[in-house]
């Protein structure tokens, strides 16, 4: 192994995604992986200490002490943050920002090692001190792009993962290095790893990332749909018109998740895909908060009765904050279940808005403020 590889480095795990708690939601994506290779420590499932200012937002392992009630273990919540790997000042104060609130309140991020967007949000979540993914599109014991093999080091060392669905290389190819501009150069044609994945052929893959033939434009675009899947949301922070990171987007909605989207300038080009992610519906993303109230709606639930009392100043304006401190956020589904006319639902969501009792999150849904 490269001299590059630290001890950390020393031992490849291999499991099925069945094999645990936090990789099995994989079992249920379109092309699900029959092996994943990482190193480090996959996340446990946790639960949540008690409510009180010391510990809240914090999550632990489920040891109990014999007189403490049980309480069913859960998957961490997860948010996968990616984007540009051209970004820009304001994309990484954003990406920055966003996975050190989240990190900070027990969230798992997950991304993709590569520059720009993606290391950032690694970065941030470790000085949170977070736990972090990486997912990689490369062999597992080849770390892409090889700048961030530190980076890597400093994941598994403060308790994260690097993940692959790519065996690594047969001794015999272990020394010759494996990245994009390399891969499929020797005159032999490209070889599309979604035909081989759809049809389980591990070995196929294997053979031909071995011997530097596979086309790693496809293979890096594949492994998005597990940074999708492993996720709870997806935030994307900065994207040109034609990007990986809407690749990630697109599984995303496809696997039935939330996704979230950074705005930016409309003449920026790298908020452009961001920009047009919006016009088809994702949720603007302004505040950590935003996303924390979709994993955390009994404590933002608690926050907003406290602070608003779910009351408006007419029975109407009541109901409907009533429904939407329930998390329910469509504006289709509170009329539907209060039985409005569209008229009144339209004039009595816009009187609430003003009144600065709820703000608007994109494509006609809803949160209180």
């Amino acid at each position: 192994m490269s001299t590059l590889f630290s001890h950390f480095f020393q031992k490849i795990n291999q499991i099925s995604p069945l094999e645990h708690d936090f990789t099995e939601v994989l079992d249920t994506i379109a092309l699900k992986p029959k092996t994943l290779y990482f190193y480090g420590k996959l996340p446990q499932n946790v639960s949540k200490l008690p409510e009180n200012p010391a510990s809240d937002n914090k999550q632990i392992s489920l040891f109990q002490d014999t007189n403490t009630p049980k309480i069913t273990p859960t998957r961490p919540k997860t948010v996968a943050i990616v984007g540009s790997r051209h970004n820009t000042r304001y994309g990484q104060e954003v990406a920055y920002s966003m996975a050190y609130k989240l990190a900070q309140n027990g969230v798992v991020i997950i991304s993709g090692l590569a520059y720009g967007i993606d290391s950032i949000a690694h970065r941030a979540t470790l000085d949170a001190g977070g736990t972090t993914i990486a997912i990689l599109g490369t062999p597992i014991d080849r770390i892409y792009p090889a700048n961030h093999t530190g980076l890597a080091t400093e994941i598994i060392k403060k308790g994260g993962a690097i993940i692959s669905e790519y065996a690594p290389r047969t001794t015999e190819y272990q020394q010759a290095p494996l990245a994009p501009a390399e891969a499929g150069r020797d005159g032999d044609q490209w070889v599309n790893p979604l035909s081989a994945l759809a049809r389980e052929d591990s070995t196929v893959l294997h053979r031909h990332f071995t011997h530097r033939k596979i086309d790693p434009y496809l293979s890096f675009l594949y492994r998005n749909r597990l940074i999708s899947g492993l996720s709870d949301i997806v935030v994307v922070v900065e994207a040109a018109q034609k990007s990986g990171s809407l690749n990630t987007a697109t599984h995303a909605l496809e696997q039935g998740k939330d996704v979230f989207a950074v705005p930016g300038n409309i003449t920026a080009p790298y908020s452009q895909g961001c920009n047009r992610l919006i016009a088809q519906g994702a949720t603007p993303y302004q505040t950590p908060d935003d996303i924390l109230r979709i994993l955390f709606p009994e404590k933002y639930l608690k926050k907003s009765t406290n602070k608003h009392k779910i009351k408006g100043d007419t029975p109407i304006e009541t109901a409907i904050l009533q429904v939407i401190a329930e998390d329910k956020r469509n504006g289709e589904e509170i009329m539907k279940q209060l039985k409005l006319p569209v008229t009144v639902f339209n004039q009595t969501i816009t009187m609430l808005e003003i009144k600065g009792l709820i703000r608007a999150l994109g494509a006609n849904n809803w949160a209180l403020n």
